[in-house]
């Protein structure tokens, strides 16, 4: 009987930690919201190369609204250096990460779909899909 026992704890941690690494090889969800170009344009594109570069397999959506989506316009350049958004975010792009830009945002400030960088991805509301991709979809939530 001890015999017995002793192999069935063994089967059972077994399982166990085969069951941990499939979670773990899933890959987690995540959503990056960023609200404000000047204060989270630079530093939020290479936290999410940063995420990439550690754990390969995320599925990663960068929601903008309202200052942020000037990251996706075409030309736009970061004010304090320089640096122009469109090739960082086409590098993210073809790791797999999605760019939505907030049509509200676009409303209210006057903006055309086509004064954004090819292949962005709209959304009615950027603060909506935030809500519903961290209840419904079960995302981890980053604001950098």
């Amino acid at each position: 009987m001890m015999m017995f026992k002793a192999f069935a704890t063994t089967v059972l941690i077994g399982i166990s930690i085969l069951g941990m690494q499939n979670s773990f090889a899933a890959g987690s969800s995540v959503v990056y919201h960023i609200d404000d170009a000047d204060a989270q344009g630079i530093k939020g594109l290479r936290n999410i190369r940063n995420h990439l570069d550690v754990a390969p397999d995320t599925k990663i959506i960068v929601v903008t609204h309202a200052n942020g989506v000037d990251i996706m316009m075409e030309g736009a350049k970061d004010k304090k250096n320089g640096t122009e958004y469109a090739p960082l975010v086409g590098d993210l792009k073809s790791r797999g990460v999605r760019f939505e830009v907030c049509e509200i945002t676009l409303k209210n400030r006057n903006l055309k779909k086509d004064q954004f960088i090819l292949d962005t991805d709209f959304t009615p509301s950027g603060v909506v899909r935030v809500g519903d991709l961290q209840f419904k979809d079960h995302y981890a939530y980053v604001k950098p």
